[in-house]
Order: structure tokens, then C-alpha cells, then sequence
């Protein structure tokens, strides 16, 4: 329970907070193109009123959440933010069987708060073609042609309804005309997708980050015209549309374009569903810091906001709409470390960087940040270890499950064995991790075990007992 002392507390860092991103967004009250990816996969983030209060103050034009949460949506009826909400993958199936399923989902979290709230777009799944499930697939535009039954039932035209799909709904997208969908894709599901968006006048929602191009290939890829620095000289012409480039951004924009094309669909706009640059992460992840985070959200609010548009070289002058990932660092979601810092505030509800999300302040120069230091790949060995915070009593299921993957994981914690002293579970865990993420990096094992495990760069071997490690 709060104590009075706590709250006004509380209410008091959140006043300033919000008088810093006053100061940030400078005295404009026009309306904001840019969205805010409200996820909530943390157990340690501010409350949805908080949150909404922090959206308003960042001057945030729209905010897309990844479920229909009605606390949330009741709280933004006072508000003017435009809202997206999620059919989650789970209830797909459900919708797509029979229309009344589509008309119960629509009357509990559209109807129970429209219009005072103002949804403007139902996007129904998330990433679906990301998962090996080919029923999942053949039931997305079924419950998507559902939910805008029901709504075309009610008179409801402002709600436009959509999907957002990774960028591996690609099979190749260099250069970007030769971009085309997934083999592994039926035609029976992604043309009728095509089809729906096209005959709505919906968009094509794509999560885009160029972080990840770029940081499987530092050393051979520009990080400036992956961060769409301005003034830079590399640019890249498509061999076969001739189109010239200056930053990866548009590439990648460019290329599911072409892909449409290809289907016959040239008309199908796009928008961003998610796209930011991490602030931190693992060793072996580069160039994961704030100084590219506030370059790269800068020059994409720059970009997105200009009036008139910019579009991209294949769709010149033509409006995207935009969220960036995220509002948060969400400290419960899976995988490598940059999956925990996307996050434009912290869980305080700080600003992780300055970021003007109207575009009317100058081009923020981040001069209060220290130059980075890890935009090169690591060279060294790294271990995985248990977390400084993690507690003993939840180190045995990780432990046990470590020793039971691959070849011999946990033989050296064995009595008698060179590994097996100090009797300790944070001792014994830690090598447990460190030998299976050994083993199983290239697999695409983190070293995450649910929060439990850190990367670390000092040898924790000790005497006799040799840790293994990842050599980079």
C-alpha cells in the first residue's frame, strides 16, 4: 500500500516529468503524426493513467496498444490521442469461425468505448506470418473481414482494419525491387490480404527496424545511413528500378512496396507499426545505445512529420503513418538484451533521451550524451551468468532445464569434478547457463533464462574450473 508521503512523492516526479517533455516539445499544439507503441509486457511500469499522462505531455499523436485493455481505453476517452487496439493471435481463430464471435468482440472493446475514445484503427493479430502456424494463417482474413462486417454493421467507417507483419514476410528484400512475399506463404492467404486492405482502403502495417540489417553486418554496412544521418554521401541505386537511396529506412519501406507490386497491388499504402533503435543490450549486440536511439527517433520524426511528405523514392510525397517502439522498457520480454531497451522512458517514467515527438524543435544533438563506444562488434570471450538480481529460490528450475540441453552441459558440476565446489546453486547455475548458452548461441539461445542470466565479460572461472564461453 502507497503511503501519502509515497504519492505526493510520486505525483511530484511525474509533474516534472511532464514539464521536461513540455520543455522538449516546445510551446506547438498542432497535431502530431507520430504514435507511441504502448506495450505492457513489464512488472514494474508506471500505472495507465501514469502512462496516459506521460503520452499527452510527449505530445504523441496516436498510441497503438497490442490488446483492447478497457482500463486503458476508458482512460483515453478523456483524451484526443488516436487509438489502435489488437485482436490478440489467440482469439483469431475464434473470430474467423462465425460472425457472432466478431460482433461480441467488437461490442466489448469498440462499442463499450467509441467514439469518446477514439479508435481509429482494429489490427487484428500481430506478426502472424512470424509463427509456424499455417491455420493461424488461413483464419487472418476471415476474422479480419468479421470484425469489418461488425463494424460496417454500426455505421462505423473511421476504423480502418489491418494486420502488422514482420519484415520476414519477405523473402528477399535486396535491392527492394526485387522484394516479393515468402514462398512458404499461400497465395490463398496473402492475396486475399492484399485484396481486403486494398478494397477497405487500409494500409499494410509493417514492423520495420533497420537496427537489425545493420547489426548482423557492422563492419560492411554504413551506421549512419542506417541511422538516416542527413549529409552523409553514401547513397545506393536499385540496379533495376534506378531508384537512389540514402538511407536503409526507405529500402526497406521500398521493398515491400515492390513485393505488393508484384501481386498486383501497387495502390496498398504503407504504415509503421513498430520501429525505434535499442538504447542498450548484450555485448554482442552493437550499437545498441542511447546516442543511436535519440539520432535514429530524431531523424524519423523528421522524416515522417515533414509537411509536405516525404514518402520514399518508389512512393514519393505520399503520408506514413508511424509508431515507434516503444513507450517503455518492458523488463519481462524474452530474448537478447536489446528486447528490454527499447524504451523511450524508463520505468520511473524518465526520458531514456530528449525527443521531440512533433517535429517542430530543432534536430535534437544529444549533446548531454557521451559518444558511443560499442558501435563495433565485440572481440572476446563472453559468459553467461546469473543475474545480480536474481533470487536463489528461483535458480533451480533454470538450473535444471540448462543441465538437461545438449552434450555433457552440467558433467563438470559432477562431484568431484573440477567445477563442482563451491556447492552453491548460484555457483553451479551460473555455469549451467554459461555451458548451454555456449553451446546453443548459434541456435538463437540467449542468455536471458527468464531474467535469471547476464551477460558478462569477466572470466568468472575460478582454480581449476574453466568456464565456457562465447568467443566473438
Amino acid at each position: 500500500m502507497h503511503t501519502m508521503k509515497g504519492l505526493m512523492m510520486k505525483a511530484v516526479s511525474l509533474l516534472s516529468i511532464m514539464s521536461f517533455y513540455s520543455f522538449c516539445s516546445g510551446a506547438s499544439n498542432s497535431s502530431n503524426k507520430i504514435g507511441v507503441n504502448y506495450g505492457r509486457l513489464g512488472n514494474n511500469l508506471p500505472s495507465p493513467y501514469e502512462s496516459i499522462q506521460l503520452l499527452l505531455s510527449m505530445k504523441a499523436g496516436h498510441v497503438k496498444l497490442y490488446d483492447a485493455d478497457p482500463e486503458v481505453l476508458k482512460l483515453l476517452s478523456d483524451t484526443d490521442l488516436h487509438v489502435t487496439i489488437m485482436v490478440t493471435n489467440q482469439e483469431i481463430s475464434t473470430i474467423a469461425s462465425n460472425e457472432s464471435h466478431a460482433d461480441a468482440w467488437i461490442d466489448d472493446n469498440v462499442l463499450a468505448h467509441y467514439p469518446s475514445t477514439k479508435i481509429r484503427f482494429i489490427l487484428v493479430g500481430n506478426e502472424v506470418f512470424s509463427y509456424n502456424d499455417r491455420q493461424l494463417w488461413l483464419d487472418l482474413v476471415p476474422a479480419m473481414r468479421r470484425i469489418k462486417k461488425s463494424l460496417n454493421k454500426h455505421q462505423i467507417h473511421n476504423i480502418k482494419v489491418g494486420t502488422p507483419l514482420a519484415m520476414d514476410a519477405l523473402e528477399s528484400t535486396f535491392p527492394p525491387s526485387s522484394a516479393r512475399f515468402r514462398s512458404g506463404i499461400p497465395a490463398e492467404v496473402i492475396v486475399p490480404l492484399m485484396r481486403f486492405l486494398n478494397s477497405t482502403k487500409s494500409f499494410f502495417f509493417v514492423d520495420v527496424y533497420t537496427y537489425f540489417p545493420w547489426s548482423v553486418n557492422p563492419t560492411n554496412m554504413s551506421l549512419d545511413y542506417a541511422l538516416m544521418k542527413s549529409g552523409i554521401n553514401e547513397t545506393y541505386e536499385d540496379p533495376v528500378s534506378g531508384l537512389t537511396y540514402t538511407n536503409l529506412l526507405d529500402q526497406m519501406l521500398d521493398s515491400v512496396h515492390f513485393a505488393m507490386q508484384k501481386l498486383g497491388f501497387d495502390n496498398v499504402r504503407v504504415a509503421i507499426a513498430e520501429t525505434g533503435w535499442p538504447h542498450d543490450g548484450d555485448f554482442d549486440e552493437p550499437g545498441a545505445n542511447a546516442y543511436n536511439a535519440a539520432t535514429y527517433v530524431s531523424n524519423l520524426v523528421a522524416k515522417v512529420t515533414s509537411d509536405p511528405p516525404i514518402g520514399t523514392p518508389a512512393k514519393p510525397g505520399i503520408e506514413i503513418p508511424t509508431f515507434v517502439f516503444s513507450l517503455y522498457d518492458e523488463n519481462q520480454k524474452p530474448g537478447p538484451g536489446t528486447e528490454r531497451h527499447w524504451g523511450l522512458l524508463s520505468n520511473t517514467g524518465s526520458p531514456i533521451y530528449e525527443v521531440d515527438l512533433t517535429g517542430t524543435s530543432p534536430e535534437n544533438n544529444n549533446t548531454k550524451l557521451s559518444e558511443p563506444s560499442n558501435n563495433g562488434p565485440y572481440t572476446g570471450k563472453i559468459w553467461c551468468v546469473v543475474a545480480s538480481t536474481a533470487s536463489p529460490d528461483d535458480l533451480g528450475p533454470a538450473l535444471e532445464f540448462a543441465c538437461r540441453q545438449g552434450n555433457g552441459t552440467c558433467d563438470q558440476l559432477a562431484p568431484g569434478k573440477e567445477c563442482y565446489e563451491p556447492i552453491s546453486i548460484v555457483s553451479h547455475a551460473s555455469y549451467a547457463f554459461s555451458s548451454f548458452w555456449a553451446q546453443f548461441r548459434s541456435s538463437g539461445a540467449s542468455c536471458y533464462f527468464g531474467g535469471l542470466a547476464v551477460q558478462t565479460i569477466t572470466d568468472p572461472g575460478h582454480g581449476s574450473c574453466e568456464f565456457p564461453s562465447v568467443l566473438l
